[in-house]
């Protein structure tokens, strides 16, 4: 537990047993949500785990259970805290208007991972425009 609570990147060195302890990932994922990378698969698949380390780094997303890249409060959850996170959310998720908007707005690059409908819609575009003009290259081509 002190290794982790020095330097999360500790855990990856954590025997199974330690990456499954609820109390030492917590604290390897409060300073960096992105160690859910090295939680065992039932951290994973633990919803206010995962929403805790989203909530820290939007990037965990990649390594929560499946699952949870189609629940929408956790999803919101990954991309107000980094837009980016968008990549990583279902498919169904990235055609949801509230879902992107939330997305291109902490991040204007994430309008690349919203679906095609979306990056033809005029208020999506100018909500990622409006933080940085580079992102028209993600909008549909009747925007540009």
């Amino acid at each position: 537990l002190q290794a982790v609570a020095q330097n999360c990147d500790a855990l990856q060195y954590a025997d199974d047993v330690l990456r499954a302890d609820r109390e030492v990932v917590l604290q390897a994922v409060a300073q960096n949500g992105y160690a859910l990378y090295y939680a065992a698969d039932v951290l994973r698949a633990d919803r206010d785990f995962v929403l805790q380390a989203v909530a820290q780094n939007g990037y965990a997303l990649e390594y929560a259970d499946d699952v949870f890249r189609a629940d929408r409060e956790v999803v919101l959850q990954a991309v107000a805290q980094n837009g980016m996170a968008l990549e990583y959310a279902d498919e169904v998720l990235r055609s949801d208007r509230e879902v992107v908007m939330q997305a291109v707005a902490q991040n204007d690059s994430a309008l690349q991972y919203a679906d095609d409908v979306l990056r033809a819609d005029r208020e999506v575009v100018l909500q990622a425009v409006a933080q940085n003009g580079w992102a028209l290259q993600y909008a549909d081509d009747i925007l540009r």
